[in-house]
């Protein structure tokens, strides 16, 4: 039996449910009482209910698509700042191979990379890469830090939010697993993007909040809002329904990563040179993948065409006869 609804709030310890019903992220089962482990809001997903924490550190698991700035030089890696407890380290291999060459002269201090989670083991050692589709340094732009747990809702569904506030601010914006989000545009418009992107970090829990977001961005931008009903017709404007639920905790959203589209984001390594970066929001591909997509000669085509070259000759040959 369900004791709560979708998106209260709880505290650690109350009651979410009974018997039938599964314990997810932030929760624990006592007896048959499935409890809160968090101040936070209830997510229920086929029977198994979820905590979504309302503040919370990025706590890294293998495969996940990261911001970090780089706080650390040693003999054969780098350390990064990743918004979590641990420390990312990014080993010298990841990025040279076997070549041996001075850090400092491909990454520095300060310096902000996108990179993939390649392990963590028992004691949180969280390994980093650059070996993957879109996976490099950024240039320029600010960073932005907000609760991981409400990067799904920053991002909405199927990209809708923050591909509205891409396009009010004309800003190319990345956002990491691990809550850092990189903007790049307009001074002015950075500042923008910036205060929406924290409203909805703010604001993630509530109602509304994608009509809220949007009439900001256009009070922010000097935009009119569209009216679409007129009063004068002495008909009511009919309300807009929310499009998009509070998803912090489906797994749909949760590997989702704002790709970068312009001039202003280096690769890091060579294998990743050659891969093309998706133009809107992308799921970040599986290692798998970038072998299917290396290998895309075609040589079969290429032997039917010789065939059909052969068989030309063929009828002109019959022909001369």
């Amino acid at each position: 039996m369900l004791l709560v609804n979708e998106k209260d709030l709880v505290v650690p310890g109350q009651v979410l449910a009974e018997n039938e019903y599964y314990p997810g992220r932030g929760t624990f089962k006592e007896d048959n009482r499935i409890c809160s482990s968090f101040v936070g809001l209830v997510s229920v997903r086929n029977k198994k209910i979820n905590v979504i924490p309302l503040q919370s550190k990025y706590i890294p698991k293998r495969g996940d698509v990261v911001i970090g700035e780089i706080t650390d030089i040693r003999f054969s890696m780098w350390g990064l700042d990743i918004n979590s407890p641990y420390t990312g380290l990014l080993p010298a291999s990841e990025v040279f191979g076997k070549d041996k060459r001075e850090l400092e002269s491909v990454f520095d201090i300060g310096d902000v990379l996108l990179l993939r989670v390649v392990d963590v083991d028992e004691v949180k050692k969280v390994k980093l890469g650059l070996k993957g589709r879109g996976l490099g340094k950024f240039r320029d732009g600010i960073l932005v830090y907000i609760t991981p747990t409400k990067v799904p809702r920053l991002i909405g569904k199927r990209g809708s939010m923050i591909n509205m506030v891409k396009e009010k601010t004309k800003c190319d914006i990345v956002v990491g697993q691990n809550g850092v989000v990189w903007i790049k545009g307009e001074a002015g418009m950075e500042r923008i993007a910036e205060k929406v992107i924290l409203m909805i970090d703010r604001e993630a829990h509530t109602s509304g909040l994608t009509d809220r977001v949007r009439e900001l961005l256009d009070r922010l931008t000097g935009v009119e809002p569209d009216i679409q009903v007129e009063e004068s017709e002495g008909t009511e404007k009919p309300e807009i329904p929310e499009s998009e639920d509070f998803e912090e905790g489906s797994d749909e959203s949760e590997d989702v990563v704002v790709s970068p589209e312009s001039e202003d984001f280096e690769e890091g390594s060579d294998e990743s040179e050659d891969l093309e970066v998706e133009p809107e929001n992308v799921k970040v591909d599986s290692p798998g993948s970038e072998s299917m997509e290396e290998g895309t000669d075609t040589p079969d085509a290429e032997e039917g065409d010789g065939e059909a070259g052969d068989a030309e000759v063929k009828d002109e040959n019959n022909s001369e006869r």
